[in-house]
Formats: C-alpha cells, sequence, structure tokens
C-alpha cells in the first residue's frame, strides 16, 4: 500500500514539461515504432463515388488499382533519375543503388512505415554509389525516393505521422550533416523545405478528406436518428387518438352499465350487483389508461371536444381539398359497413396525408381515391398524376408516408407508396378487418 502511494506521488510529482515530452515521445513510438515491419497493403480505391463512378462499368474495378499505378509510376521515375546518375559505371554495386530507392517507393505498397525508415538508412550508401551531386546527404534518386515516401506514408497513415517523419528526417539531415559530411555543399534545407510543402499538402488533403468522412457519417447518423424520432412522433399522434376513441368507448360501457339495472322493473340482486361490477371495472380500466397513455400527451394537447373523423367524413375532407385547387375523383366499391372506430379513424388520416401529399408535391395534378370495402378487411388506393401548371411544388417535413406506414402496420395491414410510370404517385394500402372487430 505504501509502495503504490510513493508511485503516485511521484506520478504527480512530475512538471509538466517532462510530462509533455513523455507524450510526444509516446507519440512518436506509436506512429513509427511499434508495428513498424506490419503488413498493411494499400487497399483499392473507391469507385462508387467520385469521379470514378461515371466510368463504365467492365473497367471500372480496374479503376480501384489507380493508387498502386501511380505509386508504381513514381518508383520507374525514381529508378530512372538513379539510372542517369550511374550512366557510364553501371556495374553490381550501381545496379543495386539505382533499384533500391525505387523498390522502397515500391515498398509502401505493402509496409509504409518500413519504407520510410528504411529510406532514411540507405542514403549514405546510395549516396556514397550514384555521388551526391551537388548536395549531402541525398543523392538524387535517393532526393526523390525520400519525397515520394514522405507523400505516400502521410497519406496512408493520421496526420501526426507526418509531424513526426518531417522530425526524423531533419534529425537524420543534421546527424549526417555533423558526423558522416562528405565536404562540399548540402542539400539537407532543400529536402526539409520541399519535403514541408509536400507533408503540408497531403496533410491538408488527408485532413479534408476526414473531415469529408466524419460529416457523411454524422449526416448518416442525423438522418438514421430523424427517421427514429419521425416513427417516435407518428406513435405518439396515433397514440393520442386511439387514447380518445378506447376512452370514449370506455365512458358508455360505465354509462350504460350504471344505467342499465333502472330499465328492468326488479331487477334480481345478481344482476344489479354484475352491472355495478362492469361499471367498476370500467372506470377503473378508464383511470388507469389515461394515467399510462397521458405520458404520450404534450402539454399544449387537448382532447377534441368532435368525434374523432371516419370514412363517412370523406366528402367533406375532398370538397375542402377540391377548394384548394385539387381535382378529385371518389370512388367506393364492396357493400359499405360500419368498421372499427380505429380502422375508420386510421383509414381517414391515410387519405388525408395522401391527399395533402399531392398538393404538396403534384400540384395541378388530378387525384383518385378508392375505398374498397371486402369481405376480409378494407382497401385504399390514392393516386395522382404529374404536376400540372406553374405552381412549384413546395416540400414537406418527410413525415406523411412514415405516419401512414405506422398507422397501417398498427392495424396489420399492407401498404405500398411508389412513383407510378406516367410520372405521378400511388399509395395503396390493405387493412385486415375480421369479423369480431366489427362492430355489431
Amino acid at each position: 500500500m505504501v509502495r503504490v502511494t510513493q508511485t503516485q506521488s511521484s506520478e504527480t510529482s512530475r512538471s509538466p514539461e517532462f510530462r509533455l515530452v513523455q507524450a510526444a515521445l509516446g507519440g512518436l513510438r506509436q506512429e513509427l515504432l511499434d508495428d513498424a515491419f506490419a503488413y498493411r497493403p494499400l487497399p483499392r480505391m473507391d469507385v462508387e463515388t467520385g469521379p470514378a463512378r461515371f466510368l463504365p462499368r467492365r473497367i471500372r474495378a480496374s479503376a480501384g488499382l489507380f493508387p498502386h499505378a501511380v505509386v508504381a509510376f513514381m518508383a520507374m521515375i525514381v529508378f530512372f533519375v538513379g539510372y542517369e546518375r550511374t550512366y557510364g559505371s553501371f556495374g553490381p554495386i550501381a545496379l543495386v543503388a539505382t533499384l533500391a530507392p525505387a523498390a522502397i517507393v515500391l515498398l509502401t505498397l505493402v509496409r509504409p512505415v518500413l519504407a520510410y525508415w528504411t529510406s532514411l538508412g540507405i542514403t549514405p550508401f546510395v549516396g556514397a554509389v550514384a555521388g551526391f551531386g551537388t548536395g549531402f546527404p541525398w543523392a538524387a534518386n535517393s532526393f526523390a525516393a525520400h519525397l515520394v515516401v514522405l507523400a505516400v506514408v502521410a497519406a496512408r497513415t493520421r496526420p501526426r505521422t507526418a509531424v513526426w517523419m518531417w522530425i526524423g528526417t531533419a534529425g537524420y539531415a543534421l546527424f549526417a550533416e555533423v558526423f558522416i559530411g562528405a565536404g562540399g555543399g548540402t542539400d539537407a534545407m532543400p529536402m526539409l523545405f520541399v519535403s514541408a510543402l509536400v507533408l503540408l499538402t497531403v496533410t491538408v488533403f488527408q485532413v479534408r478528406r476526414q473531415a469529408d468522412r466524419e460529416v457523411s457519417a454524422q449526416q448518416t447518423v442525423t438522418l438514421r436518428e430523424i427517421s427514429k424520432r419521425t416513427v417516435l412522433e407518428e406513435r405518439t399522434t396515433i397514440a393520442r387518438e386511439l387514447h380518445d376513441v378506447v376512452a370514449h368507448h370506455m365512458s358508455v360501457v360505465a354509462i350504460q352499465a350504471e344505467a342499465a339495472p333502472y330499465r328492468v322493473e326488479n331487477p334480481p340482486p345478481e344482476l344489479e350487483q354484475a352491472f355495478l361490477t362492469i361499471r367498476e371495472n370500467a372506470v377503473a380500466a378508464l383511470t388507469e389508461l389515461r394515467r399510462i397513455l397521458g405520458v404520450v400527451r404534450a402539454e399544449d394537447y387537448e382532447a377534441p371536444d368532435a368525434p374523432q373523423p371516419t370514412l363517412g367524413d370523406l366528402d367533406g375532407l375532398i370538397r375542402n381539398v377540391t377548394e384548394a385547387g385539387l381535382d378529385v375523383e371518389k370512388t367506393v366499391t364492396g357493400a359499405v359497413r360500419e368498421l372499427p372506430q380505429g380502422v375508420e379513424l386510421s383509414a381517414y388520416r391515410i387519405v388525408q396525408e395522401a391527399l395533402s401529399n399531392v398538393l404538396r408535391h403534384a400540384p395541378g395534378a388530378a387525384a383518385k381515391v378508392e375505398v374498397s370495402y371486402v369481405l376480409g378487411g378494407l382497401g385504399l388506393r390514392i393516386a395522382n398524376g404529374p404536376a400540372r401548371g406553374l405552381v412549384k411544388p413546395s416540400p414537406g417535413a418527410g413525415h406523411g408516408i412514415t405516419g401512414m406506414r405506422e398507422r397501417v402496420t398498427m392495424l396489420g395491414g399492407e401498404m405500398t407508396a411508389e412513383a407510378t410510370d406516367d410520372g405521378g404517385y400511388e399509395v395503396a394500402a390493405f387493412v385486415p378487418v375480421s369479423r369480431e372487430e366489427a362492430p355489431q
């Protein structure tokens, strides 16, 4: 216990400068020393985004190797630069000095960090064989090879790695100048200046690419969250409406159970007790329903004074949208019958939202509303043609289709919403209704 306390006190007693240097050296070890020999093949370029997506499909797969081709092309340039320097005295050693920098450039395709250290390590050897020319410690081909290696490794790693590679290059240049200087001029300053420009350019593009990826990922997450929030909002709206419907039915049950004994002269005590139990259970259920579903009500929400709309109110809805400039044709097929109030309300809301979408997205178009009473349930079809006229579409919040799907899913039905061949749009839904659910 004492040993742990002493260790913790020594850690806290260290100066901020020491911790800063420790963190910096830790970053160097993490970026350029740990797993320096790790096998990291260069991945293919994404051909589904950017200019590559416009290429023909048969050559799009090969276009994914474009980064590899660029690195191979730069390696070829480095080779010819070294060949030009050793031309006329081309022997086995000169061949190695010419091929080595080009091979290091190709090494960045599979082991980028190792390529960086190897590029620094063979610089004196290449310079001694090929000649330093006008500067030291880099020969012409090793100078070009090292710049390519810096650019490729920086593009394949994090921006912090570019800083450490430049610092390592500067440290190597200083070491070579002091301990293994060959006399004459030096190309350390040109190397540091040009490499700084190269690394800065690559880092800027890399940071921007990373920012684009983060923005794209954030937009994806935002769209997903908006979709979830839209579904929750629509479910909340549906729950509020159904709460009012169920509360109305439970109130009717309680009132009828209370009044039923008075409709019979001298009812037996057992019947009175049965109706009293029904009323008590109905009141208790109504209380619990309001308590549970009350959490979905907004603070400013007020229950509607009028009854919830049904399919019988479609004529009034169609008159309203007709006055707004929409030409609507209504067709009813099958034997019209009374359906459960929840089904009637949801069907009305689906037609209402579909016609509102026509007004927003296809102004001037003609619409058709088909209501089909079939044996197993209710069918709805709302279709419209293409927009006509000079009025521009007005985008909505994008919740309409989601709300309709939620209503149909809640009722166990199916729904499709898709564009038609003539440029219009069609919403079709089927809601099953069993005989047990139908009002008697």
